[in-house]
């Protein structure tokens, strides 16, 4: 039996879990930070440690176990331990352990338990949906002293432009004139005709709108014609109270593509709606029954992502 699922869910809510005759995996809580090197904003989270020295049973983790699997407490007590031993022997032998969304464990040069956290799981149940992200600095001052130093470089110099005098140049100013006095004699002529004929065009385009208009009303006049009544049944989707969430994005409209690209792989996704911390949140799809949400947490991990969780309303 696999008992680091059961650890998992327990260091959401709990800030030490301890597997009897092992150690205890200890949560503690992370404020966010900014990453001068590589520019990054890493949220609020908990940072998981592991301790040998607290290995007697507090009963946490033996209930929950047993309350899940629906055992005796006794039954199930003994089964961890058997664990806690198979895993100190694998240790003892060479072997690293790697427990599912927690960590790596293994032995050092002087047989004491080494612990790697896995980064990529959020412990912290008020940071859900938040993920890190890399900010670039924006060059302002740069830009501008690299464009200072070209124009220092590249000086602009502006010359008037001078026309050559030619002595012909008047005759062609009043040839210009008696060509334009002309052109608009001949062309007021043809264009007093062309009105004239417009306006008789005009005139019957009129009559025939004024009839069409008349004929228009005259059908409207008549009895309305009665359509038949359509019923049409519109189902909505009704919502459990565990919902599987994907993410939650500031931006609606990053929500909405989420949700197209879970629909693109065979998933009930639905936007879901904005949490208290103003996030727009992503389901893969919602349940009434608590364990069958737990069973399609459990394969979403495994088959899409690791950073799934579930919303479980009062």
């Amino acid at each position: 039996m696999r008992i680091d699922s059961y650890i998992k869910e327990l260091l959401f809510d709990y800030n030490c879990v301890v597997v009897p005759g092992f150690g205890a995996f200890l949560a503690h809580s992370k404020s966010a930070e900014i990453d001068l090197a590589t520019n990054t904003l890493v949220p609020p989270s908990k940072a998981i440690s592991f301790n040998a020295q607290l290995s007697k049973n507090d009963g946490l983790l033996v209930s929950h176990i047993s309350k899940e699997k629906k055992l005796g407490y006794e039954e199930m007590l003994v089964e961890v331990e058997n664990i806690a031993r198979e895993w100190n022997n694998r240790l003892h032998q060479g072997e690293s352990i790697e427990l599912f969304g927690i960590g790596k464990l293994w032995h050092n040069s002087e047989k004491r338990i080494q612990f790697q956290p896995e980064e990529k799981v959020n412990f912290l149940t008020s940071s859900f949906g938040l993920s890190t992200f890399a900010a670039t600095p924006i060059q302002r001052e740069v830009i501008k002293e690299e464009v200072e130093a070209l124009e220092e470089r590249i000086p602009f110099i502006i010359t008037p432009e001078k026309r050559e005098q030619t002595s012909f140049r008047p005759w062609l100013k009043y040839a210009a004139v008696i060509l334009l006095a002309v052109s608009l004699g001949v062309t007021s002529y043809r264009t007093y005709g062309d009105i004239q004929q417009k306006e008789v065009a005009a005139q019957q385009d009129a009559q025939q709108e004024v009839s069409r208009l008349i004929q228009e009303a005259t059908f409207f006049e008549s009895s309305p014609l009665e359509l038949p009544a359509i019923n049409i049944k519109v189902t909505k989707k009704q919502l459990g109270k565990h919902h599987i969430i994907a993410g939650a994005f500031r931006e609606e409209k990053n929500a909405n593509k989420r949700v197209s690209q879970l629909k693109e792989k065979g998933y009930n996704a639905f936007y879901l709606g904005v949490n208290k911390y103003g996030l727009h949140q992503v389901a893969y799809d919602s349940f009434e029954n608590p364990k069958e949400a737990l069973a399609f947490l459990k394969k979403v991990k495994t088959e899409d992502s690791r950073d799934a969780w579930m919303l479980s309303e009062k």
